[in-house]
């Protein structure tokens, strides 16, 4: 889900399009959102031959690549995209068309984002996906005609260099860590933790179903958390938000933050099917605008597939409809 108001309230000003080190050999850069949480953070990693950029921001901004990079000591040699998800591989064709550098993606990841963005009937499936799962037909036509416009604003890099678990990133290792997006990777170093949107403090990454997703998003993320804590990196740096100094510690606390929605998933289920629409009113309320309304959905149907892994819901299905009820 997005950030809470409390979190909005609490969270600091950046200083957009200009690169500010956290330790030698790592900058960071944010760029402005339009919407919540206001901003995303890339990185500059740097190496032997000049820095690698993480990630890109949103193609609907305006960002100043040339201006960016007159900043630096060195040229970028290589861009690494976290995930495909808008606010993070939206401005790759930009910053790469402004860099010269090429484009490293996860093979997973590059599959989605040209399934997605590179559809021109990824919103009419999307739409129709969320029907069977209780939305509104106004609200799904309302997805279709806002994912059309939105679409052609993700500007992301095709036919990238593709990357697999275990590669090497300039000494860095690419870590497969599935959960807020099926190909999320991270880069991890010298017990430093390169984090996309994988783990941040204090907002909670969103753990969401999708049509042609992996069947158990949350099961996968609360996985890659373990494998956060097995790690036990000194510092995570993450898209949003604040540098995470004690990843274990907030690992932690977001498997039990999940613990806690799984309850609340489940408390909501009776013998009466219910659908994830139904479902998502109790968890976040009802009275949402009808993005948030679907960022809802999509985070309670990966809490209700949940459950029916752990056998603790059953999922009912015909070709209009799916619904949960307790076993």
């Amino acid at each position: 889900m997005a950030p809470t108001r409390a979190e909005m309230a609490d969270r600091p000003t950046y200083a957009f399009s200009v690169p500010h080190e956290l330790e030698p050999g790592i900058l960071r850069l944010t760029l402005p959102l339009p919407t919540g949480p206001g901003h995303v953070h890339c990185y500059l990693l740097r190496g032997d031959d000049g820095w690698t950029l993480v990630d890109t921001g949103l193609g609907l901004m305006e960002t100043p690549w040339e201006e960016i990079l007159s900043q630096l000591d060195a040229p970028v040699v290589r861009i690494f995209i976290t995930h495909m998800h808008p606010d993070h591989v939206g401005g790759a064709e930009a910053a790469a068309a402004a860099s010269g550098a090429p484009v490293l993606q996860g093979r997973l990841d590059y599959a989605q984002c040209e399934q997605v963005w590179g559809s021109e009937h990824w919103p009419e499936r999307l739409a129709e996906w969320f029907l069977r799962n209780g939305v509104p037909p106004s609200m799904a036509a309302e997805l279709i005609e806002s994912g059309h416009v939105f679409a052609s604003f993700v500007r992301f890099a095709w036919n990238p260099t593709l990357l697999d678990p275990g590669d090497e990133v300039d000494g860095w290792r690419v870590l497969a860590m599935p959960g807020h997006a099926d190909g999320h990777l991270c880069l991890y170093r010298d017990r430093v933790l390169v984090a996309g949107d994988h783990i941040l403090d204090p907002i909670t990454p969103a753990i969401a179903l999708y049509p042609a997703s992996r069947p158990d998003p949350l099961g996968d993320y609360v996985e890659s958390l373990h494998r956060v804590v097995e790690l036990a990196p000194r510092i995570s740096y993450g898209g949003h938000a604040g540098t995470v100094g004690d990843p274990v510690a907030r690992a932690h606390a977001i498997v039990a933050h999940h613990e806690r929605r799984l309850d609340q998933t489940e408390a909501a289920l009776g013998r009466e099917p219910r659908s994830g629409y139904e479902v998502s009113h109790v968890l976040f309320g009802s009275d949402l605008p009808p993005i948030q309304s679907r960022f809802a959905v999509a985070e309670t149907l990966s809490h209700l597939e949940r459950l029916v892994v752990l056998g603790r819901a059953q999922r009912a299905e015909d070709d209009r409809s799916v619904s949960y009820t307790c076993p």
